[in-house]
């Protein structure tokens, strides 16, 4: 569940979440962070599903308290750090507040399941946790589960959202399992000889350091199917279903070759998980199973992009993304 009524809408990212929870102010207290005891009692191992239990009569800390219930092994999480995390989250007083153990409507059983890919950071960035929470990611291991409570108050502060059925003085409680973490060098991108456009495909010329621009053949209509060709081969491994995908792309509208998004808007590469719906449909077809290094070009139509969903203002629109994959968590 997001407690936000602002998220950042990155052109490739189409993440759902139950209910809107937090706002663009959220963070904005004055609470800090602080180790100390939790009133919530959490069970299970790191890697499988937690099962949290309020004592009778718990009282919440008017501050963000965090505790480390199982060290993990890997290397210690920094701020800037892209993360690949598994979260569970309730109110205490039972509200389900959303989980990334909760199964995906129409995925197969034993597929990947949504995780929270994010940068660590203290800024509303990404849509599936309060900024606390995810800052509160820094410092610890890989491998490693972490509780995060407090009063709605303390979490979130200004930003909570009215509309969510939670109350300032409502205790909220944050099981964070973290699965990967990679740094991230925002200025990346892929270097190598670059193939010519196959027969109707946009041309794409690669900038230091500025959106690609790609330029639509003239005289061309749309097509009607997802269209892709890699670009640029790499040599790292292959993208999974699941993964983290640390990317620098452009998006531009087919219809008038204007860019709507690009990754160097934003402050460089991003990160997205993929192969689990958190993106648009044609990223999912078109990236899994290409390889770190690659740049690819896609050419996604409506139904595969924002097609039904008139709030993007590009439900209409057939997409051209350059992509460069940078890099996996």
């Amino acid at each position: 569940m997001n407690l936000t009524k602002n998220t950042r809408r990155a052109a490739a990212a189409a993440l759902t979440v139950p209910i809107l929870l937090f706002t663009a102010a959220c963070g904005s207290e004055d609470s800090k962070s602080t180790s100390g005891d939790a009133v919530v009692k959490v069970e299970g191992k790191a890697g499988a599903e937690p099962k949290i239990t309020v004592p009778k009569g718990a009282k919440p800390s008017d501050k963000v308290v965090t505790k480390t219930l199982v060290k993990g092994k890997g290397a210690t999480v920094t701020k800037g750090d892209v993360v690949r995390l598994d979260f569970s989250a309730k109110s205490m007083k039972g509200q389900n507040l959303g989980s990334s153990w909760a199964p995906r409507p129409g995925a197969k059983p034993g597929g990947p399941r949504t995780q929270v890919v994010g940068e660590v950071s203290d800024q509303p960035t990404q849509q599936m946790l309060p900024p606390k929470v995810m800052s509160a990611v820094a410092g610890q291991k890989v491998g490693s589960r972490f509780e995060v409570e407090g009063t709605a108050k303390a979490l979130i502060g200004a930003g909570l959202n009215p509309k969510s059925g939670i109350k300032p003085s409502d205790g909220l409680v944050w099981v964070i399992d973290v699965v990967g973490a990679k740094k991230i060098n925002k200025k990346a991108k892929v270097e190598g000889e670059q193939a010519a456009p196959e027969s109707g495909m946009p041309e794409v010329t690669a900038a230091d350091e500025k959106a690609a621009k790609i330029t639509i053949p003239k005289g061309e209509k749309a097509p009607t199917g997802l269209k892709e060709q890699v670009l640029i081969k790499g040599k790292g491994p292959e993208v999974k279903a699941g993964e983290g995908l640390i990317a620098q792309y452009t998006g531009v509208k087919w219809e008038d070759g204007k860019k709507f998004d690009s990754s160097w808007d934003h402050g460089g590469a991003t990160a997205f998980q993929i192969g689990t719906g958190s993106v648009v449909p044609g990223w999912d077809k078109a990236l899994v199973g290409k390889h770190v290094g690659d740049r690819v070009e896609i050419v996604i139509p409506p139904k595969l992009a924002y097609g039904g969903n008139p709030q993007s203002g590009l439900d209409k629109n057939t997409l051209v993304f350059s992509v460069d994959i940078v890099g996996t968590v």
